[in-house]
């Protein structure tokens, strides 16, 4: 038996041919004792490789189960043994193995390593042979990647030679210089690294020559030659696609890579047989290879995440937790917390202690009490909600009377895995709290996760379709009838909708690859805010780079990834919404001298209810849309937690399960609430018998159908929001048969499958619908009772929402509000309100509507204007604005206070765009010069300004455009 010690994957973006997990089921498939995913300067695919061989070994396991019938939890322990983790799959399904997929000859160890690329051109797989030297290797190439912008490395022999400890070292030959790198290799590689030549073919009638070359080499720098076939793909089929991704790559035609295509289809993992067949004038080299991975013992699994220590003042981190949460709860309920809620707390307590959890819920306290600290606002949501801790820490504002608390959903000690929390924050402020993060931990203790830009459908049609030589107008029309992300978007019956024949040669070559390559990565991005933070060094368990984003670093791994090693991630996300709400408490305290929060407003108001049925929602947090709109009023909300249903009810998953005509005709009476038994009642009794939350799926998998745990939680990961690949269709036999089982019938087992099936699509969590409903209302009674304030807070928090400026300018005068203009005089950068002269107050809008206009000239006009401006020069002497500054003012008719129309304006800010008179005039004496008459200029009609104002402002406070056409539409004028 042999190994195969340096495969490129797709990890090795536009190279690779073959998934990382398919690369590991091939090599089980072929009999190879080991697989080495080596990648170009990365680690971001060896993950995956790792999460299908344990799922292999999974596989294993059952297959044995099923041939001798033993008892499942004695299958878990060999499989656990065999080397497969304790928890179970990963988030993210495995693309499936290939059709014509082999039963396993072997369960193939993986070896994670890297091809290092060095500035010099030398090309060296690494494999590190221990946890120790897996941490070199990672801060290895966090040193190239930190110097070089995102995407690149920077590493050269020098760095290699230093850090290379306990790491196995494969110089790829090149060039007459191969024997000089080996030696100088040899000789300054630290701590005795093993160093040697590897040995491939390349398949092109030579190799048989070179590698006695090579081998003779070896030999003279006294290295050991080290056998690989050097794969790219996992079966000889994907030749073609390797072909595509290299002329992606390097911008060409396939029908013009010439040398760069590949020759055949010969470089894809060999069985042991072919490798000892290739090399059967080397045994030293196979013997070579065999012997190394026999030393590589390190596995992914002894990467064990250490929390950082949260430590104050000598306080252990339980014994703080457990203050803090006693402190939060007697301030959360100042007559004293109901029974109930303390033992709730008491029991979480207990299992945070007995999972050692008590540091990460510390971190996110910090960083919500950070936020408090600089007045941003913070909302913690999603399955934190389930959490009576986390409401007493101020993490979130749902609390136990609102939300059902699931918190096995939330921390499970079956599933023995870390909790999830997120967090959002002010869109415009977040950036403080990130660097923040940065700061208390450093660069090596803190970085984001990646996110894998994978080919969807219209990325592949224009790609694919560029290399394979299809016009531009081609790739467009073909990508214009796609409506999906997957291959089973890309029909024949669309290719002929547009006039292409899809049986014509190239055209259906070039189907088949687009097909092939979606869910291809193409490239690393960085996470929306999934925040990895440890104890110890961070570039130790994983590579460090830098993001596109100035002073951003993440790594190399995704959510997946680290949610499959049990690595905690603290998701600090941004939302729009919290700003708005902040600048209106802010407006509203200096206004009217209250000072409200998320927690301090006036609950389950009437009159906020009452405006919600009448579906007035624009710019009303996840109820402004027209499908909202269209519900609010068949809904009829008259609480809190009928917020909480609208939110989660109007989803692609309710609506494809055919759960929300169910529950309106029940909730309007016009049909019976039936439980089919008491347990399952007490789930589905909130939502009048209708699933409509993910945690009720759970539930009536368990009460109903009588799922373990494990079950359970794999039930929980397929009905994850926003997953792109759903595999829920896998539980039904499993579900349908347990519900059988206890006795429900056949018609509602499949019913109730058919709705919890709709969540792989779109669901929400009851917690997660509970913390927006609570931004819902909140938003709704600001709009309310404050809808001017609301209007100023919205636009200053632009760009969020469904609606443009001219929509919410719109609707905040149809409540009555005096909007008034853009005014050199009166506005400052954001939009504000000021006194309306009855009593009130008038929304002035701002410099920032002005398109052209910069907020750096925006806050010097108001910061030089001083008792105001008297002329558009004037405002050019004494602000310092330049010429494309003073138009922007024109076009956006902020002189009209001055007395001047929007073409009077704009012609003298053309006039002072002269820093000096002209030459003929230079030197005349004031008053000498030849006077100019005023400009006789058309006033403008109502239309001309409307066009105008939407050009500059996107925006007209004259009249609404099809006031126009209103003679032309009604002649009568009626």
């Amino acid at each position: 038996m042999l190994p195969e010690l340096s495969a490129t994957t797709n990890f090795t973006f536009l190279t690779g041919a073959s998934h990382p997990e398919e690369m590991a089921r091939r090599a089980g498939e072929l009999g190879l004792t080991h697989i080495a995913v080596a990648d170009r300067n990365s680690v971001a695919g060896v993950v995956r490789a790792h999460v299908a061989l344990r799922e292999m070994a999974r596989e294993g396991a059952a297959s044995v189960r099923e041939k001798t019938n033993v008892d499942y939890n004695d299958v878990r322990a060999r499989a656990a043994k065999a080397g497969a983790a304790s928890r179970d799959g990963p988030a993210k399904p495995a693309p499936p193995p290939s059709p014509a997929a082999a039963p396993l000859r072997s369960l193939p160890q993986l070896i994670p390593g890297a091809r290092l690329v060095l500035t010099d051109g030398a090309e060296i797989t690494a494999l590190p042979r221990d946890r120790a030297a897996w941490g070199r290797l990672c801060r290895l190439l966090t040193l190239g990647k930190r110097r070089a912008e995102k995407g690149g490395c920077l590493l050269t022999p020098e760095d290699v030679e230093a850090g290379a400890e306990g790491i196995h070292l494969l110089l790829h030959p090149g060039g007459e210089e191969t024997e000089a790198r080996l030696r100088r290799l040899r000789a300054r590689a630290s701590g005795g690294a093993e160093t040697g030549l590897l040995l491939a073919p390349l398949y092109d009638g030579r190799d048989r020559a070179r590698l006695a070359a090579h081998a003779a080499l070896a030999a003279r720098a006294g290295a050991p030659a080290v056998a690989s076939a050097a794969p790219l793909m996992h079966r000889a089929a994907r030749r073609p696609l390797a072909d595509v991704l290299t002329a992606i790559r390097l911008g060409r035609r396939v029908d013009d890579l010439g040398a760069a295509a590949l020759a055949n289809a010969e470089r894809r993992l060999r069985s042991p047989e072919e490798l000892a067949r290739l090399f059967r004038d080397h045994p030293a080299a196979l013997e070579a290879a065999r012997a190394l991975a026999a030393e590589c013992r390190f596995s992914l699994d002894e990467l064990k995440y250490e929390y950082p220590d949260e430590v104050s003042n000598g306080e252990e981190p339980q014994a703080r937790l457990e203050r803090l949460a006693w402190e939060g709860l007697a301030h959360r309920y100042p007559d004293g917390a109901p029974e109930r809620v303390r033992a709730m707390a008491a029991r979480e307590l207990k299992l945070i202690e007995k999972l050692g959890y008590a540091r990460y819920f510390l971190t996110v306290k910090g960083l919500v009490d950070f936020a408090e600290s600089r007045g941003i606002l913070a909302q913690g949501r999603g399955s934190a909600a389930n959490s009576v801790v986390c409401y007493a820490l101020r993490v979130t504002a749902i609390g136990p009377e609102i939300a059902s608390m699931v918190f096995e959903r939330f921390v499970s000690e079956a599933r023995d895995e870390p909790p999830d929390i997120d967090v959002d924050f002010e869109h415009e402020r977040r950036e403080e709290v990130i660097q923040h993060i940065y700061e208390t931990y450093g660069r090596e203790r803190a970085g984001l996760c990646a996110t894998v830009i994978h080919y969807r459908a219209r990325r592949a049609v224009r790609e694919v379709g560029k290399a394979m030589g299809l016009s531009a107008d081609a790739c467009a029309a073909i990508a214009s009838q796609i409506w999906g992300w997957g291959s089973e978007s890309v029909t024949d019956e669309r290719v002929r909708e547009i006039g292409l024949d899809p049986a014509d040669p190239r055209l259906r070559r070039t189907l088949a690859l687009i097909r092939e390559i979606i869910g291809f990565p193409r490239h690393l991005s960085q996470h929306v805010g999934g925040f990895i933070m440890t104890k110890g060094r961070l570039d130790e368990l994983c590579p460090i780079e830098n993001a596109a984003m100035d002073d951003r670093t993440v790594i190399e791994w995704d959510k997946d990834d680290i949610d499959a090693l049990g690595i905690l991630k603290v998701d600090v996300l941004s939302l729009g919404m919290l700003t708005c709400i902040r600048k209106a408490f802010a407006l509203i305290e200096r206004h009217h001298g209250v000072g409200y929060s998320l927690a301090t407003l006036p609950p389950e108001d009437p009159a906020v209810y009452d405006m919600l049925c009448k579906a007035d929602s624009l710019g009303v947090f996840q109820v402004e849309s027209r499908a909202q709109m269209n519900f609010l009023p068949r809904m009829r909300p008259r609480c809190f937690y009928d917020l909480v249903i609208e939110v989660a009810i109007v989803r692609p998953g309710p609506i494809q399960g055919d759960m929300v005509h169910p529950y309106l005709r029940r909730r309007r009476g016009e049909e019976k609430v039936e439980f089919p038994s008491d347990a399952l009642g007490q789930v589905l009794g909130k939502t009048l018998g209708v699933p409509l939350f993910q945690e009720q799926a759970m539930q009536i998998a368990i009460i109903g159908a009588g799922f373990d745990p494990s079950e359970a939680d794999r039930l929980r990961r397929a009905l994850a929001t926003f997953r792109k690949t759903g595999t829920i269709h896998t539980f039904r036999e499993r579900f349908i048969a347990g519900m059988l089982a206890n006795g429900h019938d056949a018609d509602f087992a499949a019913r109730c499958f058919s709705q919890i099936e709709g969540f792989g699509e779109y669901g929400f969590p009851e917690s997660h619908a509970a913390s927006f409903a609570l931004l819902v209302y909140a938003s709704a009674w600001l709009k309310r009772w404050h809808p001017g304030i609301f209007a100023c807070a919205l636009l200053n928090s632009q760009p969020m929402g469904f609606y443009a400026p001219a929509q919410i300018v719109r609707d905040a005068r149809e409540h009555g509000v005096d909007v008034r203009p853009v005014s050199v005089n009166e506005s400052y950068w954001d939009c504000t309100m000021e006194p309306d002269g009855r009593g009130g107050l008038a929304l002035r809008l701002g410099f920032r509507l002005i398109r052209a206009l910069g907020e750096e000239d925006g806050l010097w006009l108001a910061a030089a204007r001083g008792n105001g401006y008297r002329s558009v020069e004037d405002v050019q002497r004494r602000a310092g604005a330049g010429p494309r500054a003073l138009k922007a003012l024109a076009e956006g008719d902020a002189f009209a206070d001055l007395g001047l129309t929007r073409r009077e304006a704009l012609w003298e800010a053309e006039a002072l765009r002269a820093a000096r008179p002209l030459p003929l005039f230079e030197g005349l004496l004031e008053g000498e010069g030849i006077a100019e008459p005023d400009p006789n200029l058309p006033v403008a009609s109502l239309g001309e300004e409307m066009v105008e104002d939407y050009l500059a402002l996107r925006l007209s406070l004259r009249a609404h455009p099809l006031a126009l056409l209103r003679p032309v539409l009604t002649p009568t004028g009626a």
